[in-house]
């Protein structure tokens, strides 16, 4: 696979106020991400989790290095529009994003100020609302959604935009369990089925537990990077930035320090389960 983002020796100062000196994010950050790949990124608050995001769609630029997206460095003035035809931004407060007060009319925003023919955004509006699962609701008033419906339209006005790579910077921090489902339903439907490329920027073990790779940011670098499994059954590694592994890998880790040997790649309560189901079989036949 090519990647559609690559991330080379990034360097990044937020300006200080007045006199003050800038606050310094990233010195040497370097990540590639591929196509049609599901990406977690993690980190503690304050570690670069958005600032990083925000240079996947030109809305920061580095202080030093590169970000290429699709090729195209986000730096090149003449090519903004074409990194962010190419990589589709949605945050935390689906409120923030919904400009207009009907559902269809909000779908179809991105696509109009693209200067998309009117027949061909309707197509597109339809068709991002039947991937979202939000078609019946097209002509409702999105106030009147629910957290996670509102959520879903905002990534439904992206995925009019046609883009290859979606960046969800905390999509479900302000939703309930049910509105987090949904939205984590989506997206990986979207990823399986349409091949989009999908970064989720999250604090919930969970979510990344459901993505194909985790990336774990901390001072501004890379402390770890893998598949879920991989990243982890690291468990004294993410104690040591202030994180902790899902609640099974958890469990298995506590029970491991009471003389139990369980693996520490046991994601799903089912799986994690029968690892402690088979401990104990074995530990019986041996007493």
């Amino acid at each position: 696979m090519s990647n559609i983002i690559s991330v080379e020796h990034l360097a990044y100062t937020y300006p200080g106020l007045e006199d003050a000196p800038g606050i310094p994010v990233f010195e040497d950050m370097n990540l590639t991400v591929e196509e049609g790949s599901f990406v977690a990124i993690l980190g503690t608050n304050g570690c670069g989790k958005s600032t990083l995001a925000k240079h996947f769609n030109s809305i920061l630029l580095p202080s030093g290095g590169k970000v290429y997206v699709c090729g195209i460095d986000t730096a090149n003035e003449e090519r903004v529009m074409t990194v962010r035809r190419n990589v589709g931004m949605v945050f935390q407060n689906p409120d923030n994003q919904i400009v207009a007060n009907v559902v269809e009319e909000d779908v179809a925003f991105g696509p109009e100020n693209l200067g998309v023919a009117s027949p061909e955004i309707r197509r597109r509006v339809d068709q991002a609302l039947k991937q979202v699962d939000m078609y019946e609701y097209r002509e409702h008033a999105p106030h009147l959604l629910s957290g996670g419906q509102k959520q879903r339209v905002a990534i439904a006005g992206i995925i009019a935009m046609e883009p290859k790579c979606i960046v969800l910077d905390e999509p479900t921090a302000m939703l309930d369990p049910r509105g987090r489902r949904e939205v984590m339903q989506t997206i990986g439907r979207l990823n399986r089925e349409k091949g989009i490329t999908v970064v989720l920027i999250t604090h919930h073990m969970d979510e990344a537990a459901q993505c194909q790779r985790v990336v774990v940011l901390h001072q501004g670098k890379v402390a770890a990077d893998g598949t879920p499994q991989e990243v982890f059954s690291q468990v004294e590694l993410l104690h040591s930035i202030g994180l902790a592994a899902p609640e099974t890998v958890e469990l298995c880790w506590e029970l491991n320090h009471q003389g139990f040997q369980l693996p520490l790649d046991r994601l799903e309560p089912e799986d994690c389960a029968q690892a402690l189901l088979d401990a104990l079989n074995e530990a019986e036949k041996k007493a």
